[in-house]
């Protein structure tokens, strides 16, 4: 019980921290610029996702994590931070497509992380055996939602009309 106790208290910390920062620095610092200025940081931060497939690895994790949780888990980080990837392209090159790959990247990686968080419980994770991967789940994870939280409200910003934009 312990074990989720400390994962719990970790991850509320970082979450609130990280949606601070989030708030306060990198709203205010994005919300009213363009959509290639203001979407590829978040985006290229969204790239490390791949540190998902530390839950594939052995040694890294403990034996018994549950593979029901760890490959989707897994492979839908990676499927994340390509899309990602193919976003911050298309907005480098002011592609037509550009905020449709961005809402496809967001989209998709908010799914991911709702299937992670509920798959933490419902495939009986026990935080201990997530070995070196644990900063991953109480830091990284809380960062992501708040970049997604971000992107969303940027996407819908009520000063924007994409209907004009790419």
């Amino acid at each position: 019980m312990s074990h989720f106790l400390y994962f719990f208290i970790s991850y509320a910390v970082a979450f609130v921290a990280l949606g601070l920062i989030g708030k306060w620095y990198l709203w205010p610092a994005i919300r009213d610029r363009e959509p290639k200025s203001a979407l590829i940081p978040l985006l290229l931060y969204a790239c490390l996702r791949v540190n998902g497939l530390m839950f594939l690895m052995p040694g890294l994790v403990a034996p018994s994590l549950p593979r029901a949780f760890a490959v989707p888990v897994a492979w839908g980080d990676v499927l994340a931070a390509f899309l990602a990837l193919i976003a911050v392209s298309a907005l480098r090159r002011d592609a037509r497509m550009a905020l449709r790959l961005v809402w496809l990247f967001n989209v998709e990686g908010i799914l991911d992380l709702a299937y992670a968080n509920l798959a933490t419980f419902t495939a009986h994770v026990d935080p201990a055996q997530l070995g070196v991967s644990y900063y991953l789940a109480v830091l990284n994870v809380p960062a992501m939602i708040v970049v997604h939280v971000i992107i969303f409200a940027y996407l819908l910003g009520p000063a924007r009309d994409f209907r004009q934009a790419h």
